[in-house]
């Protein structure tokens, strides 16, 4: 895959889980992990696990399926890797883990293709009055989904933190 990595505009969301880092590393490293904690997802079929070379798919609640590849894998850090509904442009996405005293931080960092390839002017207004929020409520279902299938170890409920636009 030949993509650009000229992204300015992003989005991103973290919190504190009440766990291990290595914990969470293991849960977000695992084939099929989405499945465990993120709210709109319906099915995440694996193509290929091998750390970097990974690619899996993504079927949300509304039909729409996604598909991921890696390209950067940093055991208990985080991963790098290119998301993008078929048959359209990748968005660029940082998963990072830190360790906080005895607890962990995850980010999730969204670049969206649409609003890095064109003009920053004409995208000023769509991006940071509808991408923006929509993507910020997105990643927070994500990041406080996962803090709370690690906190309770049990599977998410699916809209666990209300429906979206975009996945519901």
């Amino acid at each position: 895959m030949n993509v650009k990595l000229n992204y300015n505009w992003s989005v991103s969301y973290n919190n504190l889980i009440k766990k291990d880092s290595r914990k969470v590393w293991k849960i977000i490293s695992t084939k099929s992990n989405l499945e465990l904690f993120h709210p709109f997802c319906k099915k995440n079929e694996v193509i290929n696990w091998e750390k970097e070379k990974s690619i899996d798919r993504i079927e949300y609640l509304n039909g729409s399926i996604f598909e991921r590849e890696f390209f950067s894998w940093k055991e208990y850090k985080g991963y790098d890797l290119y998301i993008r509904q078929l048959g359209k442009s990748y968005s660029y996405v940082q998963w990072r883990l830190s360790k906080v005293g005895d607890e962990c931080q995850i980010k999730i960092t969204v670049f969206p293709y649409l609003f890095n390839q064109q003009s920053k002017v004409i995208n000023y207004l769509p991006f940071h009055f509808i991408v923006r929020p929509l993507l910020l409520k997105y990643l927070s279902s994500v990041v406080n989904g996962l803090k709370w299938h690690v906190e309770n170890t049990s599977l998410i409920p699916k809209n666990y933190f209300g429906r979206h636009i975009w996945f519901s």
